[in-house]
């Protein structure tokens, strides 16, 4: 498998206190991600980490704001 066909459906999302979401990474498997975001999570940190799965291929690689 060359690097044009792995697919990384799943996002782990940060969202503040002002309700702005951030893609974090993405990932091959929701467990891989839920690792991930459960990580984040138990920081301490006000912001909210969740997983989301994606149907499309992202343009950006996750350096903007989602809506």
């Amino acid at each position: 498998m060359n690097d044009s066909t792995v697919v990384l459906p799943w996002l782990v999302i940060r969202q503040d206190d002002n309700g702005s979401r951030y893609r974090v990474g993405r990932y091959a498997t929701r467990a891989e991600a839920e690792r991930i975001a459960d990580s984040l999570d138990t920081r301490g940190h006000k912001q909210l980490y969740f997983v989301e799965r994606i149907d499309g291929p992202d343009d950006d690689g996750g350096r903007t704001p989602l809506p």
